[in-house]
């Protein structure tokens, strides 16, 4: 298998200008790679810098240092520290996926349309986009009594629902899950679970960060434990 991400000596420190330029260290000297079509498990209390590593890979936090090598179909080997925001945008759009507890979505957006533009924006015609929209959303166990309502009125575990079936739909390159299973109950776990072998057979890469370890092994290639700054990889015998 060959490398699709490469992570070396990742830094990311946030100034806080209202203490007196307070610098608190999100993550410091991270490195670490990851081959097509793996999966990477993070775990470490929380406050460790986990979700910290993922923003910085998908830019929606800028690295204070470090390199973070990724092979892009559109631009080649790409350092995404250093990547243009039009670079970021493109790789996000066909390339890289985000699952976060946290759904961030457009006001008067319903949920199927949440999910259709999602898809469109990979090329394919409106028709095609609603079916499969339609099909994901089911698998995700969102009740079609939602479909057509805005997502601010979701529980946190239908936005969750809402979020994976958003970023899954587009069978990206690269996928980034931040806590994938937070408030969700077992059926929809093992949802989760069915798409993610689905998505490793069709050759995406994943890179999570769990505290349910229960259902992390039953899915990761690699699991590595963020501890005071340091990635140690985690091996079972």
């Amino acid at each position: 298998m060959q490398e699709l991400l490469r992570v070396e000596k990742l830094q990311k420190t946030f100034t806080m200008h209202q203490s007196d330029e307070k610098k608190i260290v999100g993550c410091d000297g991270i490195s670490f790679s990851l081959k097509e079509g793996e999966f990477i498990g993070i775990t470490g209390k929380s406050g460790a810098g986990k979700s910290t590593i993922l923003k910085s890979i998908y830019r929606t936090y800028l690295p204070t240092g470090g390199s973070i090598f990724y092979q892009s179909d559109r631009f080649g080997k790409i350092d995404l520290v250093k990547a243009s925001e039009r670079e970021m945008i493109e790789i996000r759009k066909q390339e890289i996926g985000y699952v976060s507890q946290f759904l961030n979505v457009m006001p008067r957006v319903t949920a199927l349309e949440v999910v259709m533009n999602a898809i469109m924006e990979m090329g394919v015609p409106e028709e095609e986009a609603v079916d499969q929209a339609r099909q994901i959303l089911a698998h995700f166990k969102l009740p079609a009594s939602l479909w057509d309502t805005y997502p601010r009125t979701f529980s946190g575990g239908e936005k969750l629902r809402l979020n994976l079936a958003q970023a899954m739909v587009k069978r990206p390159k690269l996928l980034l899950l931040d806590e994938p299973t937070a408030s969700l109950d077992d059926s929809s776990k093992i949802a989760v679970k069915e798409m993610i072998f689905q998505l490793k057979q069709e050759g995406t890469s994943m890179l999570g960060i769990f505290h349910d370890l229960d259902f992390m092994e039953t899915v990761v290639d690699h699991q590595f434990n963020l501890y005071q700054g340091a990635l140690t990889e985690v091996t079972h015998i």
